[in-house]
């Protein structure tokens, strides 16, 4: 089975629809990790939201969102990027986590939550700037904080509906697209009333309904009765992007002492990655070749 994600477009192009439902690379992504239920439901539905929200990247880059507080949960991030391969992991503090726990129990209990969307462009993009969004963390759930976060940053009227448990993390976004080129396709109260349909349409959805149905068969089921025009399907998959030498570009961060240290007192540095679970291993020859000058290279005359 692949996982697929599914674009459509209303016929007054007044709406834009996405749904996605993954099990192979949910399944991945939480393969080196065992999280509690309601921790686990929660990252699903991030992982869900991202690629929804990751279909519209205009730049081969990765989206990221975060959510950060003072709860059991102290983060949680789910990468997407432009290709739709995604990765996702969480850390959390020794503290009891309940089977009915939500987002603002688990992250933000005491309030001083955020909900982070960053937009990150490839590391070789000449004049290479990302952009962080950071808002507080509004809602019971991911689906209303990303609502809110929406409407804060783009202006867009969107809604969400997002599921999860261990076999599967699913999701359908709707947004109320503006007139394209000054050009209205639809009178404002058409449109209007197509969005209104659309959210009446979609409300209908139970999460166990979400997981359980192929997502476009989801959104034939939910708007049977509309016309509706079809993007081809993006394949979704689970990638890390770690590698030995982003590991080593985080150690000559750390910087030599601190890491002269953990050689003395282990005989080596090793890095598991927060993703995948991949371990990275440094002895003292190659922790010392960290931090040796990068030798000149001269220029030389050839007559």
């Amino acid at each position: 089975m692949q996982d697929t994600l599914h674009k459509f477009l209303f016929e007054d192009h007044s709406v834009r629809v996405e749904a996605v439902r993954l099990g192979p690379a949910w399944q991945q992504t939480r393969i080196n990790h065992a999280y509690p239920p309601a921790v686990n439901r929660l990252l699903g539905e991030l992982v869900a939201a991202s690629t929804l929200l990751a279909a519209n990247l205009k730049f081969d880059g990765s989206l990221i969102l975060q959510l950060q507080g003072d709860g059991a949960v102290a983060l949680l991030v789910a990468e997407c990027r432009a290709d739709l391969s995604v990765r996702a992991t969480v850390k959390l503090r020794e503290r009891e986590v309940r089977e009915d726990d939500t987002i603002q129990t688990l992250v933000n209990p005491n309030g001083t939550g955020r909900f982070v969307v960053v937009l990150d462009p490839p590391r070789d993009t000449p004049g290479r700037q990302t952009y962080q969004g950071v808002v507080p963390i509004e809602g019971n759930s991911v689906a209303e904080a990303l609502e809110q976060y929406m409407l804060r940053s783009e202006q867009l009227h969107s809604r969400i509906w997002l599921a999860a448990d261990d076999h599967h993390c699913a999701g359908i976004l709707l947004q109320q697209l503006p007139s394209q080129g000054g050009i209205q396709t639809s009178s404002l109260s058409d449109a209007q009333e197509s969005w209104i349909r659309a959210n009446h349409l979609a409300d209908t959805i139970k999460p166990d309904e979400l997981l359980a149905t192929d997502s476009a068969a989801m959104v034939h089921r939910l708007f049977w009765d509309e016309t509706l025009l079809v993007s081809a399907p993006r394949p979704v998959t689970w990638r890390c992007s770690c590698t030995r030498e982003r590991v080593a570009d985080m150690l000559r961060m750390l910087g030599q002492p601190e890491v002269d240290s953990i050689l003395r007192e282990r005989n080596q540095v090793e890095v598991c990655c927060e993703f995948c679970g991949k371990p990275y291993e440094f002895d003292q020859v190659d922790a010392a070749a960290l931090f040796q000058p990068v030798p000149s290279v001269e220029n030389k005359s050839v007559h």
